[in-house]
């Protein structure tokens, strides 16, 4: 049987994993209490009282465990090209380790490399500013080679994403759904590339499992438990984005937001937690400054001077018109005839090519050469 791949551990530990809401740390007990083969061999009043549950809670478990179609899953597994990691294991990742709730099972599509890692997340309906930022950020993440977490979402998780992988970096994106149901399905394209382009896309659910609302609050746990800091960039005051910060305080890494104006519904996530004592962020050093000893050991590789970068049409104008002064998107909109999306995206580029700088009050302003 394929299930002989596995170790009688892991193949117990996938199956529990299977195990709907299971309580990871419950589960991780039962089985250090019973063993694989008592686990086999054990009734629901065994599961119970090795595993401290209720008598309903431990004959659901074990009937779900034992019905769970490993052989199956693993056929499933090997022919979408993804593999299995299991808590306690060498491979499985040290920071989400430490987390009492980690997910004893990751099923992992792509590359998950040893990297120091910071999640970005935010509104699924952001605004230029919120797109702007979140790549600006990840973008800058990438070139430090650290992975930029986020969970696949529409919006800031997405900008993030793409960011990151059109600055050559990785990307880890943490699904709320089974590998093999991949959401929003707008972005199978993206998590194709993701795992193609050396980041990866996991989960903890097993491959056919279908987003659910209640999937999710527990697909934000592993992106906080996989990152040193998590930065929210947008948000209401109900965002789930918010979720992520609590896990990631839970856990006593770095909180980070992105402030935004004043007036806009989407900044009151972020200035929530500037209020409550996160730390700001506007730029990847503030908060590289803060862990340096993890970042420090990969700096960017510099090969000696670079040519300068060439410039297309619309570029060469808008630094023209910068001058000596910052301006903002609508001003240079009026000045170049641009509308102000197209205008962010050429913002950005020229952003990655180190020739502009954001700077207070939503502006941009050329830099100088030094």
């Amino acid at each position: 049987m394929i299930e002989t791949a596995l170790s009688p551990r892991a193949a117990w530990l996938t199956r529990l994993n299977a195990v709907a809401f299971v309580d990871p740390a419950k589960a991780l007990a039962l089985l250090e209490a019973l063993g694989p083969a008592g686990l086999a061999e054990a009734g629901a009043a065994e599961w119970s009282a090795a595993g401290g549950l209720e008598p309903e809670r431990a004959a659901r478990w074990r009937a779900e465990a034992r019905a769970f179609d490993l052989d199956g899953e693993l056929r499933r597994l090997e022919a979408l090209g993804a593999r299995l990691i299991f808590r306690g294991e060498p491979d499985y990742p040290p920071l989400l380790g430490r987390v009492c709730d980690a997910p004893l099972a990751l099923y992992v599509w792509g590359r998950l490399e040893d990297l120091p890692a910071v999640a970005i997340v935010g509104s699924r309906a952001p605004t230029g500013y919120g797109r702007r930022m979140a790549r600006r950020l990840a973008a800058d993440f990438a070139r430090r080679r650290a992975a930029v977490v986020s969970g696949l979402a529409r919006g800031i998780d997405s900008e993030a994403h793409e960011a990151a992988l059109d600055a050559g970096g990785a990307t880890w994106a943490v699904l709320g759904s089974g590998l093999g149901q991949v959401y929003p399905p707008e972005n199978r394209d993206l998590a194709r590339r993701i795992a193609a382009e050396g980041g990866c896309v996991l989960s903890e659910f097993p491959l056919a499992v279908p987003p659910h609302k209640a999937h999710f609050p527990r697909r934000n746990r592993i992106v906080a438990g996989l990152s040193w800091a998590t930065i929210v960039v947008e948000g209401r005051a109900t965002s789930g984005s918010l979720l992520t910060a609590g896990n990631a305080a839970d856990y006593g890494r770095e909180i980070f937001a992105v402030p935004g104006p004043a007036d806009s519904p989407l900044s009151d996530g972020p200035h929530r937690l500037l209020r409550d004592g996160a730390r700001l962020a506007t730029r990847a050093e503030d908060v590289t400054s803060l862990i340096p000893a993890h970042f420090g050991a990969r700096p960017v590789i510099s090969h000696g001077a670079s040519p300068a970068p060439a410039l297309e049409g619309e570029e060469a104008a808008i630094l023209h018109h910068l001058g000596g002064d910052s301006l903002s998107l609508d001003e240079l909109g009026r000045l170049t005839g641009l509308d102000t999306t197209h205008l962010s995206l050429i913002m950005f580029g020229l952003e990655i090519k180190e020739l502009v700088s954001a700077v207070p009050g939503q502006r941009y302003a050329k830099k100088t050469l030094s």
